[in-house]
């Protein structure tokens, strides 16, 4: 293929930014919360670690307390969302707009990894007075 010379119609798929997640035994997941994958596949609510990937937001609340790995699922979007930002010298600023965000918890968001004990939320895509936008891919 070559360059385009001229405006495209590029498709896209309807449900691309929804999926449905297995959720992890005794997880609790709060509608709006940042949701990751744990290192086995898991969804998670998002915490301070570094072996979580985080796959967006929840759309609902599930609570699979005293259930198996997989016994509820709970919907997830993609996209950009506002999160909580971090104190103090971990504030996110629009100098970070493009970087990576880092997951303090499920739903605050950091400029740094705190000494590595953080995984990467997604990418800052601006900074407002009520907080961070970060996209999910």
């Amino acid at each position: 293929m070559t360059a385009l010379t001229q405006d495209r119609a590029t498709p896209r798929l309807a449900q691309a930014d929804v999926f449905s997640r297995d959720v992890a035994a005794n997880a609790v997941i709060f509608a709006g919360g940042i949701v990751c994958l744990s290192a086995t596949g898991w969804a998670v609510p998002g915490s301070t670690a570094t072996t979580l990937v985080a796959d967006g937001v929840a759309q609902e609340a599930v609570d699979n307390t005293g259930g198996s790995n997989g016994d509820l699922k709970v919907r997830v979007f993609k996209g950009v969302f506002r999160f909580a930002n971090s104190g103090s010298t971990d504030a996110i600023t629009r100098a970070e707009i493009g970087d990576d965000c880092y997951i303090v918890d499920d739903q605050t968001v950091a400029k740094t990894s705190g000494t590595n004990t953080r995984s990467i939320a997604g990418k800052v895509v601006d900074v407002d007075a009520q907080g961070v936008w970060v996209r999910f891919a």
